[in-house]
């Protein structure tokens, strides 16, 4: 039986290092909630117990019954119907069927509206887990933020309505959020939202590219304010699927195919206003693309792994000129690259996602239960302060990292399998179609970037990377963190270069910053995992054998990836720092000239 969570020892490592019982006593404050729920840990202990019942359990239901019906789901796609309506694959419907049974659509919501109450963490896992099986899948199982959202902006009202069918898997929703004319730039959304003379408000217009636009619950973004331009004249509302909600068309997409991408024709549709006017996009689409943002890693982080294991057991079997196409030095080094770009991913995304938790856990505590004492209140408050930055600047680091990874190993398995990874007899040509759009929705990687170096240069990467370097680690990887250092400096000059050069010219080299401070970041991340106190063995095979048995420490192992990953990238960021430095603005002076006139139709 195939269980994709027990087969994954880095997710099972990274579970334990990541010590999830601090972050289950952020999240549960304190532990407070057993005294009202039963199923809620009454300690540490419980909680990391309750977590890897659910990953199991999710892991073996990937494995067994998700991923088989991936294939088909992928050829089948999704039916729109003459009344307007949509019917998802069989795959996917049975699927969200076995999901919702296995009580696990609203693992980051509250108890109190039947959710499971599990750190973002743990989320993060699960997404991985189910996009390894069936990336379509998670476009749907991975839309719980939607629910998050309506719990931490919406009424009391609302959220009684709603979450209580979200946490039973009763309904699904979808972020409504882009237009034809408003895609990267939501400030131009031109949706109408508009009220009658009793109040009561209503939505009309038009909306495109909306995963799941089919759901049945629509978190839609309006421009509320007609006189009004820009992010400020938006708002967020509420509305159910119904008779003036209409699916016009379903999107004829590369990949994905189990997800339907919805164009959606609002005809004076009864809705109602999430929190306050005027901040549907500044403050609450900002926190639900945030959310999403780590979701689209995860998934990427999933395809990756398929694509990956296809490739590393195609290697092994595989013999050309009498040898398996493994021990072939150009191929061995494209598995090994691959393999460590995984885990350097699934390294920053879960960093990423711890510091989420905290942040999110110390604001709650702030708002509902804040300490008596002023000094410990005010380190609360600055220690929500700062995992805030942290988290605003990890957040887009891991979706435009794990997404170009993703696509970069999807690409590679590939190239591993030749001829045969073209074709339909392998998967591998599923998860290439797949990848594609994770650089892409939910902000492609250039915004990323843009998102990303603003952290960089203003002081919150070299704050996090000093606590990062801060850390007790094993003598055994002195030199690799001496290498770091230097690295570390040569960062730190660059941003000083680019201040110096102006706000244009640090844009124009955002992407070399920001891949400086991600590679730092996991060389650290790498060194402490080469430094855990987590006693697990991993098995280590012979070549093109199965598992003979051989183990070794999976701190061992990290300590080899931390060395390769940090020998191989230290020329690299002494590489980009240096062209950082050239001064370069050609991209500025001579554009016309380098890309030459616009191609005649």
């Amino acid at each position: 039986m195939a269980n994709f969570y027990r087969d994954n020892d880095d997710i099972q490592f990274l579970f334990r290092h990541t010590e999830p019982g601090k972050l289950a006593a952020v999240c549960e404050d304190g532990f407070k909630f057993a005294n009202e729920f039963d199923y809620a840990p009454a300690d540490a202990d419980e909680a990391i117990q309750n977590y890897d019942m659910v990953l199991d359990s999710l892991g073996q239901l990937s494995g067994d019954f998700i991923a088989p019906r991936a294939e088909d789901v992928d050829r089948q796609g999704n039916t729109l119907n003459e009344d307007g309506s949509v019917t998802y694959a069989k795959g996917i419907a049975e699927s969200l069927e076995k999901l919702a049974k296995a009580e696990v659509m609203g693992l980051i919501l509250p108890y109190r509206f039947g959710g499971l109450n599990f750190p973002n963490l743990i989320y993060s896992m699960a997404t991985e887990i189910v996009s390894r099986a069936d990336a379509s899948l998670m476009n749907i199982f991975g839309l719980q933020g939607i629910a998050e959202t309506i719990n931490a902006f919406a009424s009391e009202e609302i959220k009684q309505k709603y979450l209580y069918d979200f946490a039973a898997g009763k309904v699904t929703g979808a972020m409504v959020l882009t237009e034809p004319d408003a895609g990267s730039d939501l400030q131009a959304v031109k949706l109408r939202a508009f009220t009658d003379d009793d109040g009561n408000w209503f939505l009309h217009g038009v909306k495109r590219f909306i995963t799941n636009g089919c759901g049945e619950v629509l978190l839609v973004l309006a421009r509320s304010e007609p006189d009004r331009a820009g992010g400020l004249g938006l708002s967020l509302f509420v509305c159910d699927r119904g008779p003036t909600v209409h699916i016009r068309r379903l999107e004829d997409k590369l990949g994905i195919h189990g997800s339907p991408t919805c164009e959606i024709f609002f005809d004076n549709t009864p809705c109602e206003l999430i929190g306050e006017r005027q901040r549907g996009l500044v403050t609450y689409v900002m926190a639900l693309m945030n959310g999403a943002r780590i979701g689209i890693a995860s998934q990427s982080l999933g395809i990756a792994e398929a694509a990956y294991r296809i490739a590393r057991d195609y290697a092994a079997s595989r013999k050309q000129f009498a040898v398996a196409i493994e021990k072939l030095p150009a191929v061995r080094d494209m598995l090994i690259d691959m393999k460590i770009a995984i885990e350097a991913s699934r390294a920053l995304l879960y960093e990423t996602s711890r510091v989420v938790d905290i942040e999110l856990g110390y604001a709650k505590r702030l708002e509902s239960n804040p300490p008596e004492d002023k000094a410990e209140a005010r380190q609360l408050k600055n220690e929500s302060r700062k995992h805030k930055r942290y988290a605003s600047m990890l957040t887009p680091m891991s979706k435009y990292y794990c997404s170009e990874m993703c696509n970069s190993i999807t690409y590679d398995s590939m190239q591993v399998l030749g001829g045969s990874g073209y074709m339909r007899d392998y998967a591998c040509e599923r998860h290439s179609r797949d990848a594609r759009i994770t650089t892409i929705y939910e902000g492609t990687s250039q915004l990323q970037v843009v998102a990303a170096v603003r952290s960089v240069c203003s002081g919150t990467a070299e704050k996090f990377i000093a606590e990062l370097a801060g850390q007790q680690f094993d003598p055994k990887v002195k030199d690799l963190l001496e290498k770091l250092a230097e690295g570390t400096e040569r960062l730190k000059s660059s941003i000083a270069f680019c201040k110096e050069a102006g706000t244009d010219y640090m844009d124009l080299y955002g992407r070399a910053l920001v891949d400086i401070a991600i590679d730092l970041i996991n060389g650290f991340l790498f060194c402490a995992q080469a430094s855990s106190k987590v006693d697990m063995e991993v098995a280590v095979a012979e070549d093109g054998q199965p598992n003979n048995g051989h183990t070794v420490p999976m701190k061992e192992r990290k300590a080899v990836i931390a060395r390769r990953y940090i020998t191989k990238n230290t020329p690299k960021i002494t590489a980009l720092a240096e062209m950082i430095r050239t001064g370069d603005r050609s991209t500025f002076t001579d554009y016309q000239a380098l890309v030459g006139p616009v191609p005649a139709e």
